[in-house]
């Protein structure tokens, strides 16, 4: 059984937006979740390193998920910048030579693992050519992106399964309206990955939160 992790999920306004929420979310969890938004991909726009290193590289793993249009360029800034996990939206590459491409520049930059996200109502088998250069697939499972809050959309579990039951060895990530309702069945389906945005950051103890999805998800 893969080890399931919970990732808690960072959009940040700022650079000092960043760091003091991490301070609070590094406190107890290893690895955090950065949401990058370009406001043309995604509507919202988000902090970009300019020149800055993310705080803490060194200690915490950061995954840079890119909704946004130009995933390579924007993809290198977080490598550089300390990031060691960096995603990129399938629908944004033009070719599959652009996508290979850039997983070597990722690489290249200093990220260790490179991966694919897919929008929920993408088919899954747009990234069969890719998997074997992927280090894990998101999928988001919420129907919307470019902000915290939107509510979860059931049928994400169905394309759990799906991708799961074709490739058992696959690493899974879900993000989107993942909560303590949910993380359970989502785990059930085969994902091992989960990025929670709202569900930590409008809880009263997220630490507390953190351990009981942390708790669920790994008792499956």
């Amino acid at each position: 059984m893969k080890t399931r992790e919970v990732i808690p999920t960072i959009v940040p306004e700022t650079f000092a937006d960043l760091s003091a929420k991490q301070s609070v979310l590094g406190a107890f969890a290893p690895a955090l979740h950065i949401d990058v938004a370009d406001g043309v991909f995604a509507p919202t726009q988000t902090w970009l390193p300019a020149g800055e290193t993310l705080p803490e590289h060194n200690r915490i793993f950061h995954e840079a998920h890119l909704m946004v249009s130009e995933p390579h360029e924007v993809g290198l800034t977080f490598a550089r910048a300390g990031a060691k996990r960096v995603v990129g939206h399938v629908e944004a590459f033009k070719s599959a030579e652009a996508v290979f491409s850039t997983f070597d520049a990722w690489r290249a930059a200093g990220a260790s693992e490179v991966g694919l996200a897919l929008l929920l109502d993408t088919p899954l088998a747009t990234v069969e050519p890719y998997l074997a250069r992927c280090d894990s697939i998101t999928l988001m499972t919420i129907a919307t992106i470019g902000r915290q809050g939107i509510p979860f959309d059931p049928r994400a579990v169905a394309r759990v399964r799906e991708l799961h039951e074709k490739h058992p060895e696959l690493a899974i990530a879900v993000d989107g309206g993942v909560s303590e309702s949910n993380i359970a069945e989502l785990a059930r389906a085969g994902a091992s990955r989960f990025s929670v945005g709202s569900a930590l950051a409008k809880a009263d103890d997220p630490r507390a939160v953190y351990d009981r999805l942390l708790e669920r998800a790994n008792a499956i």
